[in-house]
């Protein structure tokens, strides 16, 4: 298990630009050799070097787990073909783009967002095979956003709700904990890629943050 500061582009949002799971991840172009060998080898995974839909925000604009990944309507026909080298890819034909901010997932459980359109639902529930369950994180529907999980743990938001983190915690089958990444940042997927083997935090994440997401994450 290994847990690396990396940056994407200067940017310490690395979840952002950024989406893993448990065998893959999938980056955008332009990251170093080295950084690519960086990332698989801490998160022990495969690489795809592309953007979704023109966009190099590829943190925000996917969801999913080791079943598959969901993508917005937007993707091209070469990033669809690149992702699938490594990924079951799941098209969503919502006018909602932005799955990464609005779906909370492992391979236990889905968290979605309270008014997630039932493509996104159906695809959770038919395609990776998970009962979505429809919550909040700091009284926030963009529970992607704000919140990171794995097949171990989870951390979220720091100001989460005590019922709001037990019906996360009911939906993804593990504990959590509550901290913020980068210096603060209480969207914590911003600054955090990982998965239940390893993580790749925003380099301005400190120390006691650090501490707090490798025991969340169990890492």
């Amino acid at each position: 298990m290994a847990v690396i500061l990396a940056d994407v582009f200067g940017s310490p949002n690395i979840g952002v630009y950024c989406f893993c799971n448990e065998e893959m991840a999938v980056v955008p172009p332009g990251l170093t050799s080295r950084k690519l060998k960086q990332f698989a080898e801490a998160l022990d995974v495969n690489v795809c070097s592309t953007t979704v839909g023109g966009s190099t925000l590829v943190g925000a604009l996917v969801a999913g787990n080791s079943k598959g990944l969901l993508v917005p309507h937007i993707i091209r026909d070469y990033e669809l073909k690149r992702i699938e080298q490594v990924s079951k890819v799941i098209i969503v034909e919502s006018n909602w783009t932005a799955l990464g901010n609005v779906v909370l997932a492992n391979d236990f459980g889905a968290v979605l967002h309270p008014d997630a359109p039932s493509e996104i639902t159906e695809s959770v529930s038919s395609q990776l095979g998970l009962q979505p369950t429809f919550g909040k994180v700091a009284t926030l529907s963009f529970v992607g956003a704000l919140a990171i999980a794995t097949n171990k743990g989870a951390i979220l938001s720091p100001k989460t709700l005590t019922e709001e983190r037990s019906v996360i915690e009911a939906a993804l089958q593990v504990g959590t904990e509550l901290g913020t990444t980068n210096g603060g940042v209480p969207f914590v997927k911003s600054g955090i890629l990982a998965n239940s083997k390893g993580a790749v935090v925003g380099p301005l994440t400190r120390g006691a943050e650090l501490m707090q997401i490798t025991k969340a994450l169990g890492v």
